[in-house]
């Protein structure tokens, strides 16, 4: 027997989901009000990459961010016109898409400095670029402590135009976890090592979901929700942010 189960995405719910959120840090934070990235890795957490592009951008969604190149290139097939940050490690032969879909790249490794710089020399282009900090995550990223011998090349690269710089938290959902205050003071370091050594990055961030709703501090020029956008709160954090879920199964 076939019993039917389908899941029905909400997209009004998404939408908004996104403007509480980007109400939410524009109260918290009057001031210096940071810019939200809207994450849409990995199909979107499985409510549908492409729909759900379309309507973050629709609700006024000007930055979105995937895990590789392949998930772009789904996303600008979609019909999305915002500037798509891609996360994940980049393989050389993949770089095409950068420069074909007006992609930005993270770049977390001398390797992938190298290849993007030459890539975009081939090109004759200049690309712009999000430059990962490895603060404890111990995943991606050039590493903290020993960004004086390891950047001066890819800052002095002709073709390549630092926009960003950040890192991502191990154990932001691990409120008794040390780790996650330590990364904040690395990443902090880190931040004024770049800056002594010439990088003028536009922006900062560091947040997910978690961190979001953790600590302020740590909100920079951009935040990155995932999980929230899609009506979920991490846990065992608590949010004050209204939320409501996108997905929703029916079964028979």
């Amino acid at each position: 027997m076939i019993r039917p189960t389908t899941a029905h995405i909400d997209l009004d719910a998404l939408q908004s989901n996104y403007r509480s959120i980007v109400d939410f840090v524009g109260r918290e934070r009057p001031d210096h009000t940071p810019g939200v990235i809207a994450v849409v890795k990995a199909n979107a957490y499985g409510h549908g990459a492409g729909q759900v592009a379309c309507a973050l951008e629709e609700a006024g969604a000007n930055l979105l961010a995937c895990a590789d190149i392949e998930e772009g290139a789904v996303l600008r097939a979609a019909g999305v016109r915002a500037q798509i940050l891609v996360f994940g490690a980049l393989s050389v032969s993949d770089l095409d898409g950068l420069f074909d879909l007006d992609l930005t790249p993270t770049i977390s490794t001398p390797g992938a400095a190298a290849a993007v710089q030459a890539a975009a020399a081939r090109y004759k282009r200049r690309i712009r670029y999000h430059l990962k900090i490895d603060t404890g995550m111990n995943r991606l990223g050039f590493r903290s402590d020993n960004l004086k011998r390891t950047l001066p090349g890819l800052l002095a690269s002709q073709n390549l135009e630092l926009e960003g710089l950040y890192t991502h938290f191990a154990t932001a959902d691990v409120p008794e976890h040390p780790l996650f205050d330590e990364q904040r003071v690395r990443f902090a370091r880190a931040i004024d090592d770049v800056a002594a050594l010439g990088g003028k990055p536009r922006y900062r961030h560091a947040c997910n979901s978690a961190a979001l709703l953790r600590d302020s501090r740590v909100w920079y020029d951009l935040v990155r929700p995932g999980l929230l956008l899609y009506g979920i709160v991490p846990p065992p954090l608590a949010s004050t942010v209204p939320l409501a879920p996108v997905m929703t199964l029916s079964s028979r």
